[in-house]
């Protein structure tokens, strides 16, 4: 017979559990070096926050930590209580985990800063008054109004649901002082959910440590609440930071309870009532709605993994605790092949598809997305009109400003479950992709590496025209038989590039993706169609798509391409390289209204892909902003290959005359000052030099008046007369000068003939 170790607790371990507590076994009290431990304080091993009690923690039950020898010359310290409570009202048991309250935390990848949420003494949370309000009681069964008051006649707690007869009791169970289980020592009641009465309570066998008591379904009758608690049990093997512990299943009074831990802080529910309440517009900022799921999100990765479906996720039942996000109630969490076990979740975001398929990692992810709606919108009618729709991406600011959000609720929130996203990681990644979207809004760059393409493979850096070669590829699948051969393929020319992926040892979808872009590159229409109808009777995903959708741009249809590459932007609304290609499509179609906005989002959240930049200051000088094309160039990083490029489009934006962006000295003294910075070769400074000044005179000629300081700019020195356009002449014959000298044969002859007509006539 094995005694339970934990403190205070004087159980035998059965089948792997005290008899008492209910917990797991602590491993022995490992040994410490012999250095004096501190008679009373926290844990701290591995993050537990329990309380050394007789040298043991009450909560891990392992000796307490070695306090460290102060080094030589310092002082030593003692580091404070991660408790999330400032104080405690009932001995030293724990509150809420090992959730700190101190600095901010980054959320979402680090993306996102959020302040910890503060909690106060668990007793303090219990209601004052134990009563559901009117407005919310309805049958458990038909979800028809039960309870309510008919003229002179009060409401009724409890009795029978008139519409089917289920009987209805919204009256607590538990009141203060019961002892549920010899153990569980009732404080008072939390809140009521679609379990029934969520209850607090101290755990008098545990150091008297805060739980909450929570009913389980299936306990109407005696055998069913066995058959409960025997199925629940699973639960207590749940291990993870982001999820609540479960401690214990007891029964008492006919009904049965999973005893949890007690979680204290903020749920996501209660952030939005203070948003609200303060009169904010819009319930949460997309980013930071984003950065909150996205901490939970592993938890979901986690429960899939061991074949568990979470079924109920809504804001109620995410918790910010301290810099924490937690998982606060798994009464309705099911195995994903148990077809005997009640289904339990919440109109507006359960899937459609759980009446009759069942649940499934889908229907969680489902259920996340319509959190994230709910989160960021007033969702008004989201458990009538929209139940299972969302309103027109026009409905909402935030849906308009935010396209890629919008899709990424699309696709999480698709009635057909294929169509969302694969599992739990797949939908993080594109989270991810979305967030760094919608911070870059900001002005502040966050690119990140893709996991599905390549960069961009535009090679001739001073070729600014659109072409489809320079778009990025869909990255080879690793897990494809032929990825070995097609990543050995360097060749540039298509036809070896297809005569070795003859010799392959395998067909694959991998192969014929390859392929088909070989095709392509050659510019065989047939051989193209006939690869991508194939992989699509095949049921292509979006790598088909996307392939449709650069041979439908190589062709010229412009139409068809929009089409494609929408589609994989649909599929991957994190990813740039779809609203890339859309650019490109836009673009050649003659819309650059349209591409700006593509260009526009590439461009700011990662501004290594150049071609997005130069396409956007192509498409803003074309509507006449010079200053948007300058700012759209900058957007290159000073590091990347492209920038003397991009400093060169953006000097010939503020000179070169265009239809629709008039040339004013402005423009001209920007541009001199771009010219002074830039760091190319001296023949190629001349000619954006004489560029700049062939402008000049132009504008001269046409009138212009030009002050002292702009003319000093423009040709790089004092201005020897007070002549604006004999200074312009002999800087430009300078320039030619410095052309020719790095020219050869009739281009010499040229530029010396420019130099002589351009100088002023003098004595000399």
């Amino acid at each position: 017979m094995t005694r339970c170790k934990r403190s205070n607790c004087s159980g035998t371990i059965e089948d792997g559990y005290c008899d008492t507590c209910g917990l797991a076994p602590v491993a022995a009290p490992a040994r410490v070096p012999a250095v004096p431990a501190a008679a009373s304080g926290r844990c701290g091993r591995n993050g537990c926050d329990g309380a050394i009690e007789d040298g043991y923690c009450n909560e891990c039950g392992l000796a307490a930590s070695p306090v460290p020898a102060p080094r030589s010359g310092t002082a030593s310290s003692t580091r404070g209580s991660s408790s999330a409570f400032s104080s405690r009202t009932r001995g030293s048991g724990r509150t809420s985990g090992s959730s700190r309250t101190g600095s901010a935390r980054r959320f979402g990848g680090g993306l996102v800063e959020i302040a910890p949420v503060r909690t106060a003494d668990p007793a303090t949370a219990v209601m004052a008054v134990a009563e559901v309000p009117e407005s919310k009681r309805y049958c458990a069964k038909c979800g028809n109004a039960v309870g309510r008051s008919r003229g002179d006649r009060p409401a009724r707690t409890s009795g029978f649901c008139p519409s089917c007869g289920e009987a209805f009791d919204f009256t607590p169970k538990l009141t203060k002082g019961d002892l549920v289980a010899g153990q569980y020592e009732i404080v008072g009641a939390l809140a009521h959910g679609g379990l029934g009465w969520v209850y607090l309570a101290i755990d008098k066998n545990v150091s008297d440590r805060w739980v909450v008591l929570k009913g389980l379904l299936n306990s109407g009758d005696e055998d069913a609440l066995a058959a409960a608690v025997a199925e629940q049990r699973f639960l207590a093997e749940v291990e993870h930071p982001n999820i609540v512990k479960i401690y214990n299943f007891v029964e008492y009074d006919g009904a049965g309870y999973i005893v949890m831990e007690y979680v204290g802080g903020k749920s996501l529910k209660d952030l939005l009532k203070e948003r609200r309440g303060a009169g904010a517009v819009d319930p949460l900022p997309v980013d930071q709605a984003l950065a909150f799921v996205l901490e939970i999100m592993p938890a979901f990765g986690y429960l899939h993994d061991r074949g568990l479906i979470f079924c109920d996720f809504k804001p109620d039942n995410v918790i910010q605790s301290g810099d924490q996000m937690r998982l606060i109630d798994l009464g309705g969490v099911v195995h994903v092949d148990d077809q005997e076990a009640a289904i339990y979740g919440t109109v507006g975001y359960q899937a459609p598809e759980m009446a009759t398929a069942g649940p499934s990692p889908q229907s969680d992810l489902y259920t996340i997305g319509r959190t994230l709606a709910v989160l960021t919108t007033d969702f008004r009618g989201y458990q009538s009109t929209f139940a299972a729709s969302l309103p027109d991406r026009n409905e909402f600011d935030v849906y308009r400003e935010h396209e890629s959000f919008y899709r990424l609720l699309t696709r999480s929130t698709h009635t057909d479950p294929d169509e969302r996203f694969a599992d739990a990681a797949e939908m993080s990644e594109q989270m991810l992709g979305v967030l760094r979207q919608v911070l870059a809004t900001g002005g502040t760059p966050h690119p990140a590496v893709s996991r599905h393409f390549s960069g961009e493979l535009r090679t001739d850096l001073r070729d600014d025209r659109v072409r489809w070669q320079d778009l990025p590829t869909p990255l080879v699948d690793l897990s494809d038989p032929a990825a070995g051969v097609i990543a050995s393929i360097t060749a540039a020319d298509p036809k070896t590039v297809l005569a070795q992926l003859a010799s392959a040892p395998q067909d694959s979808v991998e192969v014929r993706l390859r392929q088909l872009r070989a095709a392509i590159e050659m510019g065989d229409e047939q051989m193209a169609g006939r690869l991508r109808d194939g992989l699509a009777d095949e049921g292509g995903d979006w790598r088909t798509d996307w392939y449709d959708g650069i041979l439908a741009l190589s062709t010229g249809d412009h139409t068809r391409a929009r089409q494609r590459f929408d589609a994989v932007w649909s599929a991957l609304p994190g990813e740039l390289a779809p609203q890339l290609a859309l650019g490109f499509t836009a673009e050649l179609a003659g819309d650059a209204a349209t591409a700006c906005g593509y260009y526009d989002v590439v461009s700011r959240t990662d501004p290594s892909y150049t071609t997005a930049a130069a396409g956007l200051a192509r498409c803003r000088l074309e509507t006449g902003d010079r200053a948007g094309a300058v700012e759209a160039y900058n957007r290159v990083p000073g590091t990347s290959s492209a920038y003397p490029i991009s400093q060169i489009g953006a000097i010939r934006a503020l000179v070169r005359s265009h239809r629709s962006a008039t040339v004013d000295m402005d423009s001209l003294k920007t541009a001199a000052g771009l010219i002074s910075r830039l760091e190319v070769e001296a023949a190629q400074l001349a000619t954006l030099r004489a560029e700049l000044l062939e402008q000049v005179l132009r504008t001269l000629g046409g009138g212009a008046s030009m002050s002292g300081d702009v003319l000093a700019s423009v040709i790089g020195a004092e201005p020897a007369e007070k002549q604006p356009e004999r200074d312009v002449r002999f800087a430009l014959e300078s320039a030619y000068r410095e052309m020719a000298r790095a020219s050869q044969g009739v281009e010499k002859i040229r530029l010396v003939d420019l130099a002589n007509a351009v100088r002023p006539r003098t004595r000399t």
